[in-house]
């Protein structure tokens, strides 16, 4: 048989073999129930997957919008240090700290806002500190403080929050940097000025702001709180400046087991917690507590 022969008879078998191929009647796709349970396992193992990395990736959006609030309040604040004769802002200048036979507006001012009432009042509209009365109002951005938006997922009822509500869920370092807690004689009221901004030994190891919360213990909840509390109590004795004994820990934790903070430099940090307060027994969700060392090295001044 010649090349030619080969090559016609391959010929005529594809034309044939494509006939056959059009007349053939069209079958309907579809799958098959164990096709359709396949898919099914394919993409549930894909979600599984997936939405933790995305639950993950919301709450880094959530620390990086929180970040920029709290450096906000540090510019803010040394903005008002640079009006007010290097004074950094008071952080509760009326807050009774000892009987000076002087009458005090019962805890309505603080450094994020002012309210009309001390926090007890049935109309929780004044117990709730305005920002536009603050002394930072004019230094922030629509004159109030941004709350961070992690926070809210822990304050469960908002009429229990009254206790420093206001101040989005950051907290001020009260003894070392907006009092003189560890500047006054047992005869001052340490609240009535603040530190200047020369008086901050080291200021790059001295906290100005946190992540703040406070665990409320007549409801269980988390609530707001305006300080961030150092390990220990300060007091003025007539010796001299004591630390001693441990206040309810209010830095919060809720940043992925981090809290953002923000020292007197300028310099920011995100900082894992250290230890909790161990005689509240705390829940461990609630994430409260300290960084660093177990003493008030980084908040005296």
């Amino acid at each position: 048989m010649g090349l030619e022969s080969v090559l016609f008879g391959q010929v005529m078998k594809i034309r044939t073999t494509f006939c056959d191929f059009r007349c053939r009647p069209c079958r309907k796709a579809g799958f098959s129930l164990t096709e359709l349970l396949v898919v099914i396992a394919i993409m549930s193992l894909l979600m599984s997957i997936l939405l933790p990395c995305l639950s993950r990736a919301r709450q880094q959006v959530r620390t990086t919008i929180c970040q920029s609030n709290i450096r906000q309040l540090y510019i803010a604040n040394i903005g008002y240090a640079s009006d007010n004769d290097d004074y950094y802002v008071r952080a509760a200048h009326d807050m009774v700290t000892l009987d000076t036979g002087e009458p005090s507006s019962g805890g309505m001012h603080r450094w994020h806002g002012v309210r009309q009432s001390d926090g007890v009042h049935p109309d929780p509209n004044q117990n709730i500190f305005d920002p536009r009365k603050g002394p930072l109002g004019s230094y922030l951005a629509d004159g109030q403080v941004k709350q961070c938006p992690r926070f809210v997922e822990f304050v469960k009822d908002g009429n229990r929050n009254a206790f420093e509500a206001g101040c989005g869920g950051y907290g001020y370092n009260l003894m070392g940097v907006g009092s003189r807690s560890y500047k006054s004689s047992w005869a001052e009221d340490p609240m009535r000025s603040s530190m200047q901004t020369a008086e901050i030994d080291s200021p790059g190891k001295k906290v100005m702001f946190t992540d703040t919360a406070f665990l409320d213990g007549y409801s269980g909840d988390i609530i707001e709180y305006s300080f961030c509390e150092p390990p220990k109590f300060v007091f003025a004795g007539a010796g001299g400046v004591v630390e001693r004994g441990r206040p309810q820990p209010s830095i919060h934790f809720r940043h992925l087991g981090a809290t953002n903070v923000i020292f007197c430099d300028g310099h920011f940090s995100s900082e894992e917690l250290s230890f909790p307060e161990s005689k509240l027994k705390e829940p461990d969700q609630f994430k409260i507590g300290w960084f660093g060392p177990k003493d008030n090295s980084l908040f005296r001044p």
